[in-house]
C-alpha cells in the first residue's frame, strides 16, 4: 500500500491510521511525498523530511521517500507524472492512497491528478527500457477534509493513538512555538479536532475512531448477508 502525499504530514492526518493498520496486517506501507513543504511558514525543508522519517517509524512504514517537487507550485508535467510512474514500477504497490481530487490547497488536487496518471502510465510495458510495467488494483481517495459522503470508512480505533504521535512527531509543525501561532493551533487543540473528526467517521460505521476514503468504481461484495454496518 503506497500514500502519494503533496506535503510531510498530509498522511498523518487523512489516512495515518489505515497505513498503520495495513502494515500491523503484514502489509507493506509506503508513504511518498512529492514535496518537502519548503514554503511553510514554520520549519525547514530538511526539519521536515527529518520529521517525516521519525513519523515514518511510528507508522510502521516499510519504505517513505521525498521527490522534493517545488511545494505550492505542483505541475502535472510529463516529467513529473514520468517521475512517479517509475517509482510506482520500482514498488509495486497493489493498493495506492491519493488526495481527494478538490480541495482548497492546489497541490492536493494536482497530487491527486498527477498520482492518478502515473498509475495508469506506469502500466505501459514501452514506458521505460529499465523497469517493468506495473499498475495498481485499487486507487483510494482520502476524503477526510471533503465535504462527501464516503464510499468506505476504515475503522482506525487501535490505531488512533499511534496515528495521533505520528503526527506530532512533526515538532516543527505542532509544537509550542510563538513562529505563526496565529496561523497554527497548539497541541491540544490539533488532538481534540483530529479526534472529533475521527469520531465523526467512526461513529457511522459504529466504531471510535475511522478513516474515510471515496472510489470512483463500483465495489463487490461477495456475501450480502455479512456485510458489516447496520442500515436502521
Amino acid at each position: 500500500m503506497l500514500a502519494i502525499a503533496a506535503h510531510p504530514d498530509d498522511v498523518e492526518q487523512t489516512c495515518g491510521g489505515t497505513l498503520i493498520r495495513a502494515a500491523e496486517a503484514g502489509y507493506r506501507a509506503g508513504v511518498l511525498d512529492l514535496t518537502a513543504g519548503d514554503m511553510g511558514t514554520r520549519g525547514t525543508p530538511e526539519l521536515r523530511i527529518e520529521e517525516s522519517d521519525a513519523a515514518a517509524k511510528h507508522m510502521l512504514l516499510a519504505w517513505r521517500g521525498n521527490v522534493r517537487f517545488p511545494d505550492a507550485r505542483l505541475e502535472n508535467t510529463l516529467t513529473a507524472r514520468m517521475t512517479l510512474a517509475v517509482k510506482i514500477r520500482e514498488l509495486k504497490p497493489r493498493v495506492v492512497i491519493l488526495p481527494y481530487w478538490t480541495g482548497r490547497h492546489p497541490d492536493h488536487y494536482r497530487c491527486a491528478e498527477m498520482g492518478y496518471e502515473a498509475c495508469f502510465l506506469a502500466g505501459l510495458k514501452k514506458l521505460d527500457e529499465y523497469s517493468e510495467p506495473h499498475r495498481p488494483q485499487k486507487i483510494l481517495y482520502a476524503s477526510l477534509y471533503a465535504d462527501v459522503k464516503p464510499s468506505f470508512i476504515v475503522d482506525i480505533s487501535a490505531q488512533f493513538e499511534r496515528r495521533m504521535t505520528a503526527l506530532l512527531s512533526y515538532v516543527s509543525q505542532y509544537g509550542n512555538t510563538s513562529e505563526g501561532g496565529d496561523l497554527f493551533p497548539q497541541e491540544g487543540e490539533i488532538r481534540e479536532r483530529l479526534a472529533a473528526i475521527a469520531r465523526f467517521y467512526g461513529n457511522q460505521i459504529g466504531v471510535k475512531y475511522g478513516e474515510p476514503f471515496v472510489v470512483k468504481e463500483a465495489i463487490e461484495i461477495e456475501d450480502v448477508v455479512a456485510m458489516k454496518g447496520r442500515s436502521i
